[in-house]
């Protein structure tokens, strides 16, 4: 009689596969625990477990591409721009084409981190870019067709469309950004240019960077008043907003603008970003730079004006122009900050000032915190404490 074949599995085959599944839940919880201890802030903490993770996981299995991903982004924070790298073109290796899914590496995240650390920057940047933004196009529609099928979730799927569908935007906006610089020479830069920001508006009308974007465009175009009209509608979708909300674009973000305001001669406006700017961050060399220069270019309008009721105006906006500077320099030096440009334009400007005004008996005391809303009430104020020095 032949033998029948066992019904259970032997206790040794039982453990092998407890071990294999303990195994694949503990990675996966070292890659949750290493992503939470990065928007902690403890990179060393996340960088360690992350690598731990990669060394259970392998190069060919199955969260390699998450593994990777992830310590190509925890390496940018450490400033490891290599490394960072490295790791990026690694994880494309396991997604060419970023349709996985994301929480197994796919997606477009590497490309677009790729895109920003290429070291060739022009056509490599774009070409990393566009592969960015065709992974973000394949999600955007598999993400659509999918809306009826889970009525339950509509609503989370339509915000995740949202979601990817600015994120495309933005993508299409840095691209442009390449076009406008490291590729400004080619022929078609400018019907690139144009279709780009055309498609990012139509994708998310909502998100003020697009409208940056195309007011730096219309710059370069010498369209200043359409740069102008695009920059309002950029600051009418955050202006109103407290600091912390979502909608309000990044620091560096704003900081940029506050570049392109006073490039089409909205000093005003720009002097109001650089306020709001120097209250969250009251250490950046490029925002008191620029709130000096607003102020400069301002106060210099106001001049060239010859009304004799001007003269106390830009008088005092020179006055806190100067402020502006000198806390530039102050911190300029403090930091060794690296932009020598910079640096020495803040001079040019504080020398003329200087030369028309003089230095500020207390310069050293005085106040840098005015709020400019237009009436120049701050100039009258700080022009009567000097006059009584």
């Amino acid at each position: 009689m032949a033998p029948t074949k066992p019904q259970k599995k032997s206790k040794k085959t039982r453990d092998r596969a407890r071990a294999k599944k303990a195994a694949e839940v503990n990675t996966r919880e070292l890659l949750v625990q290493a992503v939470a201890k990065l928007e902690e802030g403890d990179v060393e903490s996340a960088a360690r477990i992350a690598r731990t993770a990669y060394a259970h996981i392998g190069e060919d299995g199955r969260q390699a591409g998450a593994a990777l991903s992830l310590l190509g982004q925890i390496s940018v924070e450490l400033g490891d721009g290599e490394s960072a790298r490295q790791y990026f073109l690694t994880a494309v290796k396991v997604d060419q084409d970023g349709l996985l899914p994301e929480d197994l590496g796919g997606g477009p995240e590497k490309f677009l981190w790729l895109a920003q650390l290429s070291e060739e920057g022009g056509h490599d940047s774009v070409g990393w870019f566009e592969r960015g933004a065709t992974a973000l196009r394949s999600q955007i529609q598999t993400l659509s067709e999918s809306l009826d099928e889970r009525p339950l979730t509509r609503k989370e799927q339509e915000a995740l469309i949202s979601e990817k569908r600015r994120k495309l935007a933005d993508t299409l906006c840095a691209v442009a950004e390449v076009y406008m610089t490291d590729l400004s020479w080619e022929a078609d830069a400018e019907t690139r240019c144009e279709a780009l920001i055309t498609e990012a508006t139509l994708l998310a009308p909502e998100l003020a960077e697009t409208w940056q974007t195309v007011a730096n465009v219309r710059i370069s175009q010498s369209r200043t008043e359409e740069a102008q009209e695009a920059l309002k509608r950029s600051m009418k979708l955050w202006e109103h907003l407290e600091p912390e909300d979502p909608a309000v674009p990044a620091f560096p973000s704003r900081v940029s603008l506050v570049r392109l305001l006073i490039e089409v001669g909205m000093e005003e406006k720009a002097i109001d970003v650089a306020d709001r700017l120097i209250d969250e961050d009251d250490l950046s060399v490029e925002v008191w730079y620029l709130g000096g220069y607003g102020k400069y270019m301002l106060g210099e309008k106001l001049k060239e004006g010859g009304q004799e009721s001007d003269v106390e105006k830009w008088q005092g906006m020179w006055r806190s122009s100067r402020k502006w500077l000198t806390q530039c320099l102050r911190i300029f030096e403090a930091e060794e900050y690296e932009d020598e440009k910079l640096g020495e334009h803040a001079q040019e400007l504080l020398a003329t000032i200087k030369g028309e005004l003089g230095d500020a008996q207390d310069d050293s005391d005085e106040d840098v915190w005015e709020d400019t809303d237009g009436e120049y009430e701050d100039i009258e104020e700080d022009e009567d404490a000097e006059m009584q020095q």
